[in-house]
């Protein structure tokens, strides 16, 4: 991609410049692997993928390889030339107005951000254990290209009616390697993501990236009912860079020392939650895969409840229900749930979008039983429950949190006076003395070399 050859400068202007965007990719940060599509290249590929062993993949792949399932990828489109990709996007199109029809025309400053994606979570890999192996390498995949700001249309439309056309064009699962870097989203993504989610299609997204800017997850991550992805480092850490906090979180899955495929038959070592999503999206193909019957509620119960739990609070604002175990979400004995594990949009909708029934001559009658309780998935056993996203409504902003505030305001402001008047009164009792200040140093933070490929 562009950005694989990038200064840092450089690239903290264009991270600038992305996040000035009401939706933007997460950043990746990207070194190149090697410059060219060589056979030496490609060889050291498949020995850098070391979550394929670390967290159950290949073990999977004694049930499924994720035949029969399609994946969406709505991201910069996908170079489908690539070795690694063969045979592997069955179909696409372009919502930006610049891209190609089929969405296999990578477009936008980070053009190859959509290959990297499709590598690792559909990657065919190349004969002779060469090239990137995606988690679901039986999958096939939708092109769907999104300027990102870089062309002409308004990019929440883009994203509204990338997530409508992949579910009206078979999508079982749908990557959004993207965030729009706040809590709140369009009115047009209600429609689009409750259109997903009526026809059975699992959404996956990303929390997004400290290192980009992102300290808090933000939509579609904390969209309800949307399988929000976490990063961690090789160790199994929550990623100090590589990704971001919240109490949507599911899942975690590495976000750190990735490899990927870029347009033009390259590779680039990579990291960003941007590369966990793709990896999460895959076991979930392979779920579906597995267990073709199940809805896409049973599908997400199964990657969350068989993950494994990181400290003794589970989920986490950090880490979700744990990390990502492939195999177990495949294989292993689930109690089956009636409700979404990661909450109900169309309930957060019926709560939160009632702004035309407070306003005055409204209908009454419509807000006077007043709102149902958001439904809680059932809690996997010795976790506690997943409570999904808990934004406050307009009415308890302006009858309990605006007052509390304004109370708590003038009680420190008080407060502050008092502490104030008492320092200078004994100030003038004392001769001034001096003050040593003290800068304080974190303690540093020991990383484990990864091994080298073979």
């Amino acid at each position: 991609m562009q950005g694989a050859g990038r200064t840092d400068g450089g690239r903290a202007r264009a991270s600038a410049r992305r996040r000035s965007l009401a939706v933007a990719m997460l950043a990746a940060l990207t070194l190149p692997l090697l410059p060219t599509a060589s056979a030496a290249a490609a060889s050291r590929v498949q020995g850098m993928e070391y979550w394929l062993d670390d967290y159950g993949i290949r073990e999977a792949w004694g049930t499924t390889r994720g035949a029969g399932v399609t994946v969406a990828v709505i991201d910069t489109g996908i170079d489908a030339s690539h070795p690694d990709l063969a045979g592997a996007v069955a179909g696409g199109t372009d919502v930006s107005g610049i891209g190609g029809a089929d969405g296999r025309t990578p477009i936008g400053e980070d053009s190859g951000h959509g290959t990297m994606v499709a590598s690792l979570l559909a990657g065919r890999g190349q004969a002779g254990g060469l090239g990137v192996i995606g988690v679901a390498p039986e999958a096939s995949l939708l092109a769907i290209s999104v300027g990102f700001g870089a062309g002409p249309r308004d990019v929440d439309t883009e994203i509204a009616e990338a997530v409508t056309w992949a579910v009206d064009n078979g999508a079982d699962v749908i990557n959004l390697s993207l965030t729009r870097n706040t809590l709140d989203w369009p009115e047009s993504w209600d429609e689009a993501f409750l259109h997903a989610a009526e026809n059975d299609v699992v959404v996956v997204a990303a929390a997004g990236n400290r290192a980009a800017g992102t300290d808090i997850v933000g939509a579609p991550a904390t969209m309800p009912g949307v399988l929000t992805v976490a990063g961690v480092d090789r160790r199994g850490v929550a990623s100090l860079d590589a990704s971001s906090q919240g109490i949507t979180i599911g899942v975690s899955a590495p976000s750190e020392q990735l490899v990927g495929a870029v347009p033009g038959g390259g590779y680039v070592t990579w990291q960003g939650t941007s590369g966990a999503t793709p990896l999460v999206s895959g076991v979930v193909a392979l779920v579906r895969a597995a267990h073709p019957d199940l809805d896409a509620a049973n599908v997400i119960q199964r990657i969350v409840a068989t993950a494994e739990p990181v400290g003794a609070e589970a989920p986490s604002p950090l880490y979700g229900f744990g990390l990502l175990r492939a195999a177990d979400a495949v294989g292993a004995s689930v109690p089956a749930v009636t409700a979404n594990p990661m909450g109900d949009l169309s309930e957060w909708v019926r709560v939160h979008r009632r702004a035309a029934v407070d306003e005055p001559g409204a209908d009454a009658d419509a807000d006077a039983a007043g709102p149902a309780p958001l439904p809680s998935p059932e809690p996997r056993e010795g976790a506690a429950p997943a409570w999904g996203v808990g934004m406050p409504s307009t009415a308890q902003l302006r009858e309990v949190g605006i007052p509390l505030a304004l109370l708590l305001g003038f009680g420190l402001a008080a407060t502050g006076l008092v502490v104030f008047a008492v320092r200078e009164l004994a100030g003038l009792r004392k001769a001034p003395k001096m003050v040593r200040v003290r800068r304080e140093v974190p303690d540093p933070v020991e990383f484990e070399a990864p091994p080298r490929p073979e």
